[in-house]
């Protein structure tokens, strides 16, 4: 009987060191990468590239701004490294037509979008349409200085938070 009580605490102590281990793991290495790209003069409207240089794909869940206040529009771009990212809230214009654009809860974050791997490709003169790019396409009545990205990866929900400064 005590061999058993053993056998079922040690399981557990290992479970709790792997789970543990994994979510601080993920907290201070966190597959998200995002980064302000572009914004107009008064900060009411934002691009904020990000992409995924984890092992697994990436769920946004919600995205906030400021005080985590709701964004009037709210759209996330895909695009590639050749084409860009627009700058337009009107998602059915002729200018967004090269663009696809989805809402945030039904994009899934492809690994190996890193906007940084993305930019070394490009510097290099490797990067091709291929290459998918994100963008967080937000709109909002005041100006926009932060924005509050929740996201799931492997069933663990993290944060990432994005300081725009232009």
């Amino acid at each position: 009987m005590n061999k058993k009580i053993l056998i079922v605490v040690l399981s557990l102590m290992v479970f709790v060191t792997i789970v543990g281990g994994t979510f601080i793991l993920l907290k201070n290495n966190p597959p998200l990468e995002a980064t302000a790209v572009a914004s107009d003069e008064n900060q009411h409207f934002v691009i904020v590239g990000f992409g995924n240089n984890g092992w697994g794909d990436i769920q946004l869940t919600n995205v906030a701004i400021n005080d985590f206040e709701q964004p009037i529009a709210s759209k996330i771009q895909m695009s590639n490294p050749e084409l860009g990212f627009v700058m337009t809230d009107d998602f059915e214009s002729e200018e967004a037509q090269p663009y696809r654009f989805t809402d945030i809860d039904e994009a899934t974050i492809k690994t190996g979008t890193s906007p940084t791997e993305t930019l070394e490709k490009q510097n290099n003169g490797t990067a091709s349409e291929d290459d998918e790019t994100y963008g967080l396409t937000l709109k909002h009545d005041e100006a926009i200085q932060t924005v509050h990205i929740k996201y799931s990866y492997f069933g663990i929900s993290l944060f990432e938070e994005v300081e725009i400064s232009f």
